[in-house]
């Protein structure tokens, strides 16, 4: 996982480091896949518009190039059961489809780092996305990209909390609630306005 704005430096070398660590992962450990997931220094997601530029260009690279299997990890700054959570893990399927990504690894909301903080309604956003975006011409995906971004990253410093697993959901049948179904409707209204089509 490089990390944009660390030792690596920018956009174009921390994707140089990127792929080295998808060839690393398999010449010395002998690697079947490699998990993936470009992390911002400042705000520990791989949702802005840097790391995905980086996992972009790093996935089309080694796929272009090579046969080995890439997946993603996905560090969303807002917390479940808030539409930026859901846009920003769809910014990431989309980016992750149309390079060419092979596993889609799921999304751990709140940056990966707050217990109970992960749901399976943001997979379902990676998963539907991901179909939607199949098949969509890179320009097209760039366009409907730039404006997804735009829609949550000035809120990196302030994104929502969210609410934790047991908030969400009806833990006995394992349901989402009501208020994250409508969450999840909304986000996927915007999308669908960006020029997504589920």
């Amino acid at each position: 996982m490089p990390i944009f704005g660390g030792y690596a430096g920018g956009i174009e070398e921390t994707t140089i480091v990127d792929i080295a660590t998808h060839i690393n992962a398999v010449v010395m450990s002998s690697a079947s896949w490699h998990l993936d997931g470009p992390v911002h220094i400042r705000w520990g997601s791989t949702n802005t518009r840097e790391t995905l530029t980086i996992a972009g260009w790093a996935c089309a690279t080694i796929s272009e190039f090579t046969d080995i299997l890439s997946g993603n990890q996905y560090y969303p700054c807002a917390g479940p059961c808030t539409e930026m959570c859901l846009l920003e893990a769809s910014a990431q399927s989309i980016t992750d489809t149309a390079s060419g990504r092979e596993i889609l690894s799921g999304v751990a909301a709140a940056k990966g780092v707050v217990t109970d903080k992960t749901t399976g309604m943001e997979a379902r956003m990676m998963g539907e996305v991901a179909r939607a975006a199949a098949g969509v011409e890179i320009s097209e995906v760039n366009t409907i990209l730039d404006k997804l971004v735009a829609l949550y990253e000035k809120n990196y410093a302030s994104a929502p909390a969210g609410k934790t697993f047991q908030e969400c959901y009806d833990v006995k049948t394992i349901t989402p609630t009501d208020e994250y179904v409508q969450v999840y409707d909304g986000a996927r209204k915007k999308l669908e306005e960006l020029g997504l089509v589920f």
